[in-house]
């Protein structure tokens, strides 16, 4: 399928199957954040398989090109799974069979998000409103894709009364479905309270496809805690990544048995510096320096003059800018 996008957009050559296991930590689909420079950065610190932004079913059968571009990928992008979020099963399984055209392989509904804008349209969360719409979409899907390459993100459900993710979830497992992710809390709930791990354990017991865990797991420590308590096949990091892309390396520390290395302000440089570099490179410098000013202070907020770099962050309108802020910053340990 041929695109002429000032973006790349070159999906790479997919596994039979995706990564799964205790040592094979994920990167959730972060909307507004895990776009191509990010997810390249967390593939270096050890992430086994990286998911998109949210990708609009309706946006692509429009062909628009803002929709294309939360798809930029290079052949190095992988594994990758394409999320996609709807409430139209024509509209999700054409968004299927184009993706599959243009060289994607693996495919996520997301059946958890609450964000009001996503919810108005019947999708994510709002799903749960209406589960056989929900179920028609997810067997559409499945029939689209390649055999077990579809997955599905839920939640637990609307609320305390409308909790019906494990009934939706045998029944994805009878269609066909690859996987599943639970985010166990409710739409309601948003990321408030504690995410209820005992329901990851459940969903473990009942399902046989394989459970990702996603909830909570902010430290690389939550996530081994997350696989130790629940036993399910893998964990997804979320926040955890958009504040340490090196969670991976930590995580994958861990699971071998070995203390994660120290952070240190050189690492941290280090990190910021690849980060600037992606960007650049998978976009343009003046996109590299209005993203960094919001990334930085995401890296480095437990370090004291946080105020006075953000601050000075607003005044950088080049890469040799921030970098000079940057040695000032962090130069020394």
């Amino acid at each position: 399928m041929a695109h002429s996008y000032d973006f790349p957009l070159s999906p790479g050559k997919q596994p039979d199957k995706l990564p799964l296991g205790r040592n094979k930590p994920w990167l959730a689909p972060l909307a507004g954040y895990s776009d191509l420079p990010f997810r390249m950065l967390c593939r270096e610190y050890g992430a086994a398989c990286c998911v998109t932004e949210m990708v609009s079913a309706k946006g692509l059968a429009y062909n628009g090109t803002n929709t294309w571009r939360v798809l930029a990928t290079v052949p190095e992008d992988t594994p990758l799974v394409v999320q996609l979020f709807g409430a139209e099963a024509s509209f999700l399984a054409d968004a299927v069979r184009t993706l599959r055209k243009a060289g994607y392989s693996f495919f996520d509904l997301n059946m958890g998000c609450s964000v009001p804008k996503v919810a108005r349209q019947g999708a994510g969360s709002a799903m749960f409103r209406d589960p056989d719409n929900a179920l028609q979409c997810a067997r559409a899907m499945i029939q689209a894709a390649a055999p077990g390459h579809m997955s599905f993100k839920l939640r637990l459900g609307l609320n305390e009364e409308n909790k019906p993710w494990l009934d939706i979830a045998l029944r994805l497992e009878d269609m066909g479905a690859g996987l599943v992710t639970l985010h166990p809390r409710t739409a309601k709930q948003g990321f408030s309270g504690e995410a209820r791990w005992e329901e990851l354990a459940l969903a473990k017991e009942r399902l046989s496809i394989p459970v990702l865990a996603s909830g909570d797991l902010l430290t690389a420590e939550d996530g081994m805690r997350c696989l130790e308590q629940t036993g399910v096949d893998g964990v997804m990091y979320a926040r955890g990544a958009l504040t340490n892309p090196g969670i991976f390396a930590e995580h994958i520390a861990l699971a071998a048995g070995t203390s994660p290395k120290p952070a240190s302000k050189k690492a941290l440089k280090a990190m910021i510096t690849r980060h600037m570099a992606l960007i650049s490179t998978l976009g343009n410098e003046e996109n590299a320096v209005f993203r960094l000013r919001s990334i930085v202070p995401r890296y480095v907020r437990t370090l004291p003059g946080i105020r006075r770099l953000r601050q000075e962050l607003c005044h950088c309108t080049s890469l040799a800018q921030l970098d000079t802020l940057l040695d000032e910053f962090l130069g020394q340990d």
